[in-house]
């Protein structure tokens, strides 16, 4: 008996693993080539005491095949019951992976409209962040913020969480009425007394872009389209800062065609927010990090906004195309950037770029498989690949499509790829069709020039990779030559330098700077007292490996503060190497402080 009992199991796991290669995405569960979601009707209740959301999710579905099950994504979920048409249906929880969490499998007929899930959410849900009044900027009420990319959507909703997955959505959120809930939707502007909100989307998103922000939270109307949600001690800095966000707007409306999504609002989130920004539409939530004083470090601003095309309105079909996102909206990004503030500001920040590309390379090794543009994470966290190369390899890629056709042809190819593909998602290989049949097979010559194919599928940085001069960070050069030449600081001129001149200048000392030579550069400068979070966490680089003590004060006081892990990955790898033990009693510290996709990133570096 145990026999025949081994054999069916085998048989039932060869069948399941024989089903799951039909699937596009293997980084869901879900089969949405037989039976999909179309539709989420949400109703929950945040709980900030007992650290949960629960409710009900009730999908609208199409069965595409006649299936008799729909299979969801969930990762810590507690499934309460699941109902059709009001009756209680039958549904099991498949095997628990380690990165992906579990099928949710739920019986349904050829004939099933819709499907409502009621759950709740679990203790380690990894996309939910509940922050303490303590954590907060006002420090007198709790706050909570959703991060969903990659794969983290399925911890807090059961959903079809593949990028390939588009759905619309309602939403009635519950929440303590001192605080007001704002999603990636149409939103409110004010609190409501009774703490009941409702919410519309009616484009559809895939379930990475569905976000919810909690909090003591007001707003400011930045333009007609635009607008930013903030801590009240924190709006006015934000307004100023994100002040030219309506004509951001309207710059790339003129580049590559209207505004899909009626609003752009941002939401500033407090510094535990682990990335500079997501790009949840009619939302995208930002880091106080980059709220500088000065307005230099705004093009973050441009970048999340360009991903209302790139990204949101066309989509990575997988986490292995993450490139099609970033690349794209990196190149438009810069386009932004220049047209607001001029071609030698836009090339400042191709440089510094590609000095994160030459890094990353680097650090990867040059003829690491994760340096292909194209990747291939099958059986790895997706998070893997959220790296410098989908970014700036795929930037310098479009770059040089740019140069070689023209700016003018490869803008008409840009519109016409965001009309046609609109709502839809793409991966490397349609892409590759695509650019080849409409722009690159008419003009063989230039297409044997830019070598498509070897950029997406081979390792490293090719040899006809675009040069970006820069005569701002040739001043900066010479400013470091006469620093090390002895030349007192006071008599170098870096009046009205921006912080991509300052950081190119702290990327170019050398890196064996004795503690005299920074405390002459901090007397100077006032590094160590900075605002600006891009220059001190390239400062602090300098003065962990040299022991720089007067910087050590203000070195803890950003770690325990700031969450964002482009930062923080640099400072305790450098720390680490220095000191074990003080990076070790400081992580211990500022742990709590972190959110999960961080605290995934940096446990592996301290612990």
């Amino acid at each position: 008996m145990n026999k025949i009992i081994t054999i069916l199991f085998t048989l039932f796991i060869s069948a399941c693993n024989s089903k799951e290669d039909l699937r596009v995405d293997l980084h869901s569960f879900s089969e949405p080539h037989h039976v999909v979601t179309t539709h989420l009707d949400l109703d929950v209740e945040v709980d900030f005491e007992k650290e949960i959301i629960s409710g009900k999710a009730r999908y609208e579905i199409k069965n595409l095949t006649g299936h008799n099950q729909l299979v969801l994504d969930v990762n810590g979920l507690e499934i309460d019951k699941v109902t059709i048409d009001n009756k209680v249906s039958s549904f099991q929880l498949g095997y628990q992976d380690s990165i992906l969490g579990q099928p949710l499998i739920i019986d349904v007929d050829e004939d099933t409209k819709a499907v409502s899930i009621f759950y709740k959410t679990g203790a380690e849900a990894k996309a939910l962040q509940w922050l303490n009044p303590k954590q907060t900027a006002g420090k007198k009420y709790p706050f909570l913020f959703t991060q969903s990319q990659a794969i983290l959507a399925r911890t807090w909703l059961p959903c079809q969480d593949s990028p390939g997955v588009r759905f619309s959505y309602t939403a009635k959120v519950k929440v303590p009425k001192d605080l007001l809930a704002i999603m990636s939707a149409e939103n409110p502007t004010e609190k409501i007394t009774d703490g009941e909100y409702k919410f519309k989307m009616n484009q559809a998103v895939p379930a990475y872009l569905m976000a919810l922000g909690v909090g003591d939270l007001v707003f400011e109307s930045l333009g007609e389209q635009t607008g930013v949600y903030a801590e009240p001690s924190v709006i006015k800095k934000a307004s100023y800062e994100f002040s030219e966000t309506q004509k951001m707007l309207e710059i790339a409306e003129m580049m590559y065609g209207k505004y899909a999504w009626d609003r752009y609002d941002m939401l500033v989130l407090p510094p535990s927010f682990p990335f500079g920004g997501m790009e949840n539409p009619r939302l995208t939530f930002v880091t106080p990090t980059i709220l500088a004083g000065d307005r230099s470090l705004t093009s973050l601003v441009a970048h999340e906004l360009a991903h209302s095309w790139s990204g949101n309105l066309v989509t990575n079909k997988t986490w292995d195309d993450f490139w099609l996102n970033e690349g794209f909206t990196v190149y438009f990004e810069r386009r932004i950037m220049e047209k607001l503030e001029g071609r030698e500001y836009a090339d400042m920040l191709s440089l510094l770029g590609k000095q994160d590309l030459e890094h990353e390379v680097s650090a990867l090794g040059h003829s690491h498989k994760d340096t292909h543009l194209k990747l291939d994470l099958s059986g790895r966290d997706p998070d893997d690949g959220f790296t410098d190369i989908a970014y700036e390899k795929g930037f310098f890629l479009l770059r040089l499509i740019e140069e070689t056709v023209g700016r003018k042809q490869f803008d008409f190819f840009l519109k016409k790829y965001f009309t046609t593909h609109a709502f839809k998602v793409i991966d490397t290989e349609a892409f590759v069709t695509y650019i080849n049949n409409n722009l690159l097979n008419s003009q063989p010559k230039l297409k044997e020039k830019i070598r498509l194919e070897e950029w997406i599928y081979s390792s490293g940085i090719p040899d006809n990779c675009p040069k970006v001069n820069s005569i701002k960070f040739d001043a900066v050069e010479g400013a470091i030559k006469s620093f090390l030449k002895g030349y007192p600081l006071e008599n170098i001129k870096t009046q009205g330098w921006s912080s991509h001149e300052w950081l190119h200048f702290l990327r170019h000392l050398p890196k064996d700077l004795d503690r005299n030579d920074l405390q002459k550069l901090d007397q100077a400068f006032g590094f160590t007292s900075s605002g600006n979070s891009e220059v001190l966490n390239a400062w602090f680089q300098l003065t962990i490996p040299s022991g720089y003590m007067q910087a050590d004060k203000d070195l803890e006081g950003f770690l325990l503060t700031v969450g964002r892990r482009k930062f923080l990955k640099p400072l305790y790898e450098a720390l680490y190497k220095k000191d074990p033990e003080k990076a070790k009693r400081i992580y211990k510290k500022a742990r709590d402080n972190y959110h999960t996709v961080t605290i995934q990133t940096l446990d592996a570096i301290v612990l």
